[in-house]
């Protein structure tokens, strides 16, 4: 069976290489990329068949980045390792197409089986927090309540840029939009949010995953 085509990204150089020791017997690498623009640039490049990726990354965080990814390439395998062990995280990632989700504290021991399982065609979760998931999709169940409208592809593009302290018109020149659509984005995406300043902005971004803790 030939070995899976996989492209690493994580927005620490050390864990890149970290993975890289792990897997560069089991796997094919086909490249590194340190957040989610250049991770979809690359996958576009290298079509991988199984992407590697943290849920929060500059530019473009994971979760966006997998749903874009599935967008450009229905058949590629997608493998959240984080930090984040919150079950609302799992779920997100879920639902924008992973396969595997598993912590960074238990990658080195886990990171192999997770490959070995999505490759076969099957679903990884974590140990540590499946029992988690599990316990609280039982407890919600119907009674879950309806959660607010989304917010766009686009507004979530906005908003963690923002968030990263770029300014409008950096913004609008890498996203290739106008000054006045960016923002306008702004505007709707914090009065649909009810935020009214920057600082609530930024911790909208880090408690959804768009930046990483500093």
């Amino acid at each position: 069976m030939p070995k899976p085509r996989v492209l690493l990204a994580d927005d620490h150089s050390l864990v890149l290489e970290g993975f890289r020791r792990i897997l560069e017997h089991q796997c094919n690498l086909v490249g590194m990329v340190e957040d989610g623009r250049a991770l979809i640039e690359a996958a576009k490049q290298t079509q991988p068949d199984i992407v590697i990726l943290d849920v929060s990354m500059p530019l473009l965080n994971g979760i966006d980045a997998a749903l874009q990814l599935k967008k450009l390439l229905p058949s590629i395998k997608v493998i959240f390792v984080t930090m984040h062990a919150d079950v609302e995280y799992v779920r997100s990632a879920f639902e924008a197409g992973a396969s595997g989700y598993l912590l960074k504290r238990s990658a080195v021991d886990e990171l192999e089986q997770a490959i070995k399982s999505v490759w076969a065609g099957h679903t990884y979760i974590t140990p540590l927090i499946a029992s988690d998931l599990i316990e609280t999709l039982l407890a919600t169940g119907s009674n879950q309540p309806r959660r607010k409208k989304p917010l766009t592809f686009r507004q979530r593009e906005v908003l963690q840029l923002l968030a990263e302290g770029r300014t409008v018109k950096e913004i609008a020149g890498r996203l290739k939009i106008s000054t006045r659509t960016v923002e306008f984005h702004k505007a709707h995406t914090m009065d649909q949010l009810g935020l009214r300043t920057t600082a609530d902005l930024i911790k909208y971004a880090l408690t959804h995953g768009m930046l990483a803790p500093s």
